[in-house]
């Protein structure tokens, strides 16, 4: 197939075995990132594509979902793009930076809610060095790229790559940036009251599978860069101060706000889905399998299950923002039943009712 993406061998990138665990991969990713990050060899157009691939691989192998998918469909991926999954995904693929993507959605505004004179934010896009490989679009369409990446908040600004990786646990992406102009003296950063400055407010806005695993962001303040993590298991509204980060040495607070999901409701740390399941699965039992934000569990269906009843699988949930343990996947099952009847299958039907005692239910 002539015009279809190479492929990605990302087990090959980062210089593991199909078989490495987590630790395993994050530990090689850590290693390679730190060779070639773009700080360490500034104008090499090589080692900054190398950190792509290198950002790439941790982005799939990272993410239990994403790397289920690539090993289900990775060395047969001409066969998956024939079935036509691969048209959808590369159509819909987008920059990272554009309407949807990890970085966009974030607004700023200073702490006492007033924008004049204040300090004003705004993201861009440093290039194309965020962007993904057609392989990596054909795969996984318009996923954002960052859902598995590691979190947390923290600054780059003067220190070491070495530094920076040890206290994150990870390596900056370098994808995205930020930046700041004043328009007068008054506003954030100024003094307060009681000689302190005022703090700044940030709202960034993120997706379920980014609270799940916790994610990163990126930002220039005054010059210096920001890497911003997310934590596991923020919710909207949940706060994290950066003490001294923000312009002229203020206090940066970050307020996430969730991005609402289409398949996983969320009530705190719990979550919801709707499973559909066959009119014998609801008569007889049966075991599903259930997709959940750590991967597929099997849900035990007891027979004579009726529509709408909701079962509860615990710590399938969200993680607990600054807390242990983790919240429950309440999964209500739809029944679905059969429709076109033949003949045959309508007698067989009324045979099979006849035999059944079942009282009337809006009585």
């Amino acid at each position: 197939m002539a015009n279809q993406p190479e492929f990605q061998d990302y087990y090959r990138t980062l210089g593991v075995p199909r078989t490495a665990t987590q630790a395993e991969i994050k530990k090689a990713f850590r290693k390679l990132a730190r060779e070639s990050h773009p700080d360490k060899h500034a104008g090499d157009k090589g080692a900054e594509q190398r950190f792509k691939e290198i950002n790439e691989a941790n982005a799939v192998l990272s993410d239990p979902g994403k790397r289920a998918k690539y090993d289900q469909f990775g060395r047969d991926w001409e066969a998956y793009a024939r079935a036509g999954a691969a048209a959808s995904g590369a159509s819909g693929g987008r920059d990272p930076f554009g309407p949807g993507g990890p970085f966009a959605g974030f607004a700023f505004r200073n702490a006492s809610g007033t924008g004049a004179g204040g300090v004003r934010y705004e993201f861009r896009t440093t290039g194309d060095a965020g962007s993904f490989s057609d392989f990596f679009h054909m795969m996984f369409g318009d996923e954002s790229a960052a859902a598995g990446e590691p979190e947390v908040f923290s600054t780059g600004g003067g220190e070491s790559i070495d530094d920076l990786l040890s206290r994150l646990g990870m390596a900056g992406t370098g994808r995205g940036g930020a930046r700041s102009t004043r328009s007068g003296a008054t506003g954030p950063g100024r003094p307060a009251a009681q000689g302190r400055l005022a703090p700044i407010e940030v709202t960034a806005e993120v997706t379920l599978e980014e609270a799940f695993h916790g994610t990163s962001r990126i930002v220039d303040i005054d010059g210096r860069r920001l890497e911003v993590t997310i934590p596991r298991g923020v919710n909207s509204g949940s706060r994290i101060r950066l003490t001294g980060k923000g312009p002229g040495g203020a206090d940066l607070i970050v307020i996430t706000r969730l991005k609402p999901h289409r398949a996983f409701p969320r009530k705190g740390d719990d979550l919801e889905r709707d499973v559909a399941i066959t009119l014998k699965e609801a008569l007889l039992g049966s075991e599903i399998p259930v997709g959940t934000l750590k991967g597929r569990v099997l849900l035990k269906v007891p027979p004579g299950t009726q529509n709408g009843r909701t079962f509860r699988l615990k710590g399938q949930g969200m993680p607990r923002f600054k807390g242990d343990g983790t919240g429950d996947l309440y999964v209500r099952v739809r029944v679905v039943l059969p429709a076109d009847l033949s003949p045959e299958a309508k007698a067989a039907a009324e045979t099979f009712l006849e035999l059944v005692d079942q009282p009337d239910p809006r009585t």
